[in-house]
């Protein structure tokens, strides 16, 4: 089998994985990327770094993360000078994002001029949504004009974790509906409906939709108009509130889920109602994708609080009893790859870890015909 290298440029990290077919021979993240007194000054100096600590021997390829491919990038793609100016036109729609992206891009041709390179897109996934998902109900000239839709995110993520629930269940892919959770620091759902996204929470950036660890998620736009008018907030004041001071962090001082189940668990009032906006905005959009799909096989958690956080996901599905959707207690609260619903219910509830860095080396293996 082939090694393929995997780099994953986020905002202010650079996660690698190094595999040898299946196998990982190498791994790790470098982080505080660019923070004062943190890790490497930049993405580029960090990828550097990496590149030159691992053992490439033998090297077939390499798969970058790219977040946002916009309505061009449909599936991955082999990178080249075309390719790179692509996404450099796509970083106003992610600017935290498709930068650091395109750093890692750049230092591994540089690096390794002789290797092919592979982008692998989060919104690619997106690309079955119904035009009647993708579209805002806006002015159709102003939106086509400035790209204004719902791209969706997290694909990687969504599409190995709904095939992995078909693995688990052993039911054919293509057959199965279901609703994937993946809810981490950032936090998104998707209906997947035989193997295609027709439904996701995220839109035309990673704001909108779930409570997330720092981002607001769903709200009225008119609020941020009123805090222009009656705070005298300026545009990137309004944008750092909401992508970095709201969500579990702007209602609790937190952002980390353990802490405000610890802090609900001692009392703590404002991490009681918290959890509570968390786990009701997760119950509606369950309750909204199963009326979408029409039949649900399974609904599936992952990411770092959708697999660990016992008390989300029994909170998250409580009352659902009469679409078929309960959660055991005793197989909520065990570990690993599992079935977490009662014998006999009509839809399986699960929890499977995620790895997005697995399924960017399988779809580089693809695109390279590996």
């Amino acid at each position: 089998m082939s090694r393929i290298l995997v780099l994953n440029c986020g905002s202010s990290s650079v996660k690698y994985r190094l595999y040898d077919g299946d196998e990982v021979r190498d791994k790790g993240t470098v982080e505080r990327v660019g923070e004062p007194g943190g890790g490497p000054a930049d993405h580029e100096t960090a990828v550097r770094q990496i590149i030159d600590g691992l053992d490439l021997a033998g090297l077939a390829g390499v798969g970058h993360r790219v977040v946002h491919g916009g309505r061009r990038f449909s599936a991955p793609v082999r990178i080249d000078d075309g390719v790179v100016a692509a996404i450099e036109d796509l970083v106003p729609l992610a600017p935290l994002h498709n930068p650091a992206n395109l750093a890692g891009i750049r230092v591994a041709r540089e690096a390794l001029p002789d290797t092919p390179q592979v982008a692998v897109f989060d919104t690619a996934f997106h690309h079955t949504l119904p035009e009647a998902a993708a579209t805002y109900a806006i002015d159709r000239e102003i939106a086509e004009r400035y790209g204004v839709r719902r791209y969706g995110f997290h694909g990687t993520s969504h599409a190995y974790v709904s095939r992995r629930t078909a693995d688990l269940l052993d039911r054919p892919y293509g057959e199965l509906n279901t609703i994937t959770l993946h809810l981490g620091n950032g936090a998104s759902a998707c209906a997947v409906q035989g193997g295609r996204s027709v439904a996701t929470s995220m839109g035309m950036s990673p704001l909108e939709g779930l409570v997330m660890g720092t981002r607001s998620g769903d709200l009225d736009p008119t609020i941020i108009f009123h805090l222009r008018r009656e705070a005298g907030m300026g545009v990137d004041d309004i944008d750092d509130l909401l992508n970095h001071r709201s969500g579990l962090l702007g209602l609790t001082g937190v952002n980390d889920m353990r802490e405000v189940l610890a802090r609900r668990e001692s009392g703590d009032p404002a991490a009681a109602l918290a959890f509570d906006v968390y786990r009701r905005r997760i119950t509606g959009y369950v309750g909204a994708y199963y009326a979408l799909l029409g039949r649900v096989d399974a609904v599936t958690f992952t990411a770092g609080v959708g697999e660990h956080a016992a008390p989300v996901r029994a909170a998250a599905l409580a009352g659902l009893d009469r679409l078929g959707i309960a959660v055991d207690p005793a197989r909520n609260a065990g570990s690993g790859d599992r079935v977490i619903s009662p014998d006999g219910t009509e839809v399986t509830v699960c929890v499977i870890a995620t790895d997005e860095e697995r399924e960017i080396a399988q779809e580089t293996r693809d695109v390279l015909n590996l």
